[in-house]
Protein backbone atom coordinates (compact mmCIF):
# COMPACT_ATOMS: atom_id res chain seq x y z
CA UNK A 1 0.00 0.00 0.00
CA UNK A 2 1.52 3.34 -1.00
CA UNK A 3 1.99 6.11 1.50
CA UNK A 4 -0.94 8.50 1.17
CA UNK A 5 -0.13 12.17 0.58
CA UNK A 6 -1.57 15.17 2.38
CA UNK A 7 -4.16 16.59 -0.03
CA UNK A 8 -6.79 19.31 0.09
CA UNK A 9 -10.50 18.59 -0.06
CA UNK A 10 -10.71 19.92 -3.61
CA UNK A 11 -7.85 17.65 -4.74
CA UNK A 12 -9.50 14.63 -3.13
CA UNK A 13 -12.84 15.44 -4.78
CA UNK A 14 -11.19 15.84 -8.22
CA UNK A 15 -9.43 12.48 -7.86
CA UNK A 16 -12.66 10.76 -6.77
CA UNK A 17 -14.49 12.32 -9.72
CA UNK A 18 -11.86 10.74 -11.98
CA UNK A 19 -12.88 7.41 -10.44
CA UNK A 20 -16.53 7.91 -11.38
CA UNK A 21 -17.87 9.64 -8.27
CA UNK A 22 -20.16 12.65 -8.64
CA UNK A 23 -20.94 15.39 -6.15
CA UNK A 24 -24.40 14.64 -4.79
CA UNK A 25 -24.64 17.60 -2.44
CA UNK A 26 -22.70 19.90 -0.16
CA UNK A 27 -23.61 21.31 3.20
CA UNK A 28 -21.15 23.72 4.69
CA UNK A 29 -17.68 22.31 4.26
CA UNK A 30 -18.74 18.68 3.75
CA UNK A 31 -19.09 17.35 0.20
CA UNK A 32 -21.07 14.14 -0.35
CA UNK A 33 -20.00 12.11 -3.37
CA UNK A 34 -21.85 9.13 -4.88
CA UNK A 35 -20.99 6.35 -7.31
CA UNK A 36 -23.85 3.92 -7.69
CA UNK A 37 -24.83 2.73 -4.24
CA UNK A 38 -21.53 3.67 -2.62
CA UNK A 39 -20.61 7.10 -1.40
CA UNK A 40 -18.36 9.09 0.86
CA UNK A 41 -18.11 12.43 2.63
CA UNK A 42 -15.09 14.66 2.00
CA UNK A 43 -14.47 17.61 4.33
CA UNK A 44 -13.53 20.55 2.12
CA UNK A 45 -10.57 21.82 4.12
CA UNK A 46 -7.18 22.99 2.89
CA UNK A 47 -5.31 19.88 3.99
CA UNK A 48 -6.27 16.67 5.70
CA UNK A 49 -4.04 14.16 7.39
CA UNK A 50 -3.48 10.74 5.86
CA UNK A 51 -5.65 9.07 8.51
CA UNK A 52 -8.66 11.11 7.36
CA UNK A 53 -7.92 10.30 3.72
CA UNK A 54 -7.60 6.62 4.57
CA UNK A 55 -11.06 6.71 6.16
CA UNK A 56 -12.53 8.49 3.12
CA UNK A 57 -11.09 5.85 0.78
CA UNK A 58 -12.40 3.02 2.95
CA UNK A 59 -15.85 4.63 3.01
CA UNK A 60 -15.74 5.00 -0.79
CA UNK A 61 -14.48 1.47 -1.39
CA UNK A 62 -11.42 2.75 -3.28
CA UNK A 63 -7.91 1.34 -2.87
CA UNK A 64 -4.97 3.61 -2.14
CA UNK A 65 -3.38 2.60 -5.47
CA UNK A 66 -6.51 3.57 -7.42
CA UNK A 67 -6.70 6.89 -5.61
CA UNK A 68 -3.01 7.69 -6.17
CA UNK A 69 -3.35 7.04 -9.93
CA UNK A 70 -6.49 9.19 -10.15
CA UNK A 71 -4.84 11.93 -8.09
CA UNK A 72 -1.83 11.98 -10.42
CA UNK A 73 -4.13 12.20 -13.47
CA UNK A 74 -6.25 14.95 -11.92
CA UNK A 75 -3.20 17.03 -10.99
CA UNK A 76 -1.72 16.69 -14.49
CA UNK A 77 -4.97 17.34 -16.37
CA UNK A 78 -7.80 18.81 -14.29
CA UNK A 79 -11.28 17.86 -15.47
CA UNK A 80 -13.06 20.59 -17.41
CA UNK A 81 -16.72 20.43 -16.39
CA UNK A 82 -17.64 23.01 -19.03
CA UNK A 83 -16.12 21.13 -21.99
CA UNK A 84 -19.58 20.19 -23.31
CA UNK A 85 -20.56 23.85 -23.32
CA UNK A 86 -17.37 24.95 -25.03
CA UNK A 87 -17.57 22.31 -27.77
CA UNK A 88 -21.28 22.66 -28.52
CA UNK A 89 -22.26 24.40 -31.79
Amino acid sequence: MPKLPVVSGAEAVRALERLGFAVARQRGSHIVLRRGSSGCVVPNHRERKTGMLSGILKQAGVSADEFMEALARSLLRPMNHDSALVNSP
